[in-house]
């Protein structure tokens, strides 16, 4: 039996390979927001390839918001510094279709998390103790209207957000960040946080100032094992409002459905 020869790698693009060799140019001449590549006829000439070639490879760069491109007097392309939250809403846009749920969202939470507060807990510092302390104080009562209960549910995710600021680990902390940002895009989750039935926080508010306790005296692991308890019950807490909220739409629909049977 003859061997199957093995397939060739396919054959990047010119476009692409440009692309990355001004991105590590941009990396080995430590080139910072503000600085401005070689112009575009220096660029042809470095990376051999056509004028189109290059402006094509500097408009990916620009989509990828990475540099900008000025035209006119003192022109060219300069170095950008992407916003985390134009990052946030790029990968929002690629999980656009893909029908993400409370449970995925909390699925990573729950592993993540507690690794979040245990790699902020040697770098908090009182400031950042006192700013968790003081957005407790947001949502530790009834609110009196709807606003104040939609402020309340933002300022719970945004807790874990000033967690993940003092998080040694950018990868780790921004991830949190995104996924504490699905939650506050997430069509059903708005939905749960603007009903008008009681949440009971007692629970959640006790491991959010058992949190701090542990992170006030440096007890990482405390952190993570609270971390973990905290949002083990916030994600049974939100299937639960999911359910109810989904029973109630039933409820709605079926009557209606009943009318226009009887009517037909």
């Amino acid at each position: 039996m003859s061997e199957i020869a093995p397939l060739d790698p396919p054959r990047r693009k010119r476009t692409d390979e440009i692309v990355d060799a001004i991105k590590r140019m941009i990396v080995e001449h430590g080139l910072g927001p503000g600085d401005r590549l070689p112009q575009e006829r220096d660029l042809i000439a470095q990376f051999s390839a056509s004028k189109g070639t290059v402006r094509e490879a500097l408009k990916s760069l620009e989509v990828q918001g990475l540099i900008s491109v000025r035209t006119g007097p003192g022109g060219g392309a300069f170095i950008e510094r992407m916003s985390e939250g134009r990052a946030m809403s790029l990968l929002s846009n690629f999980l656009f279709a893909k029908n993400l749920t409370i449970a995925n969202i909390y699925e990573m939470r729950k592993v993540l998390e507690p690794q979040l507060a245990a790699s902020a807990t040697p770098h908090i510092d009182e400031a950042g103790l006192k700013r968790l302390e003081a957005i407790i104080g947001i949502y530790d009562h009834e609110p009196v209207d709807q606003n104040e209960r939609w402020n309340q549910r933002m300022a719970e995710l945004d807790f874990h957000g000033v967690v993940a600021e003092y998080s040694d680990n950018p990868i780790l902390a921004f991830t949190c960040r995104f996924l504490q940002r699905l939650l506050k895009d997430l069509t059903i989750a708005q939905d749960i946080y603007v009903q008008p039935e009681p949440v009971s926080r007692a629970s959640g508010i006790q491991h959010q100032r058992d949190l701090i306790a542990a992170m006030r005296r440096r007890d990482a692991a405390a952190a993570a094992v609270i971390l973990a308890e905290h949002m083990s019950e916030a994600e049974k807490h939100m299937l639960t409002l999911e359910a109810k909220l989904e029973d109630r739409f039933l409820e709605e629909v079926s009557p209606a459905r009943t009318r226009k049977r009887r009517s037909a």
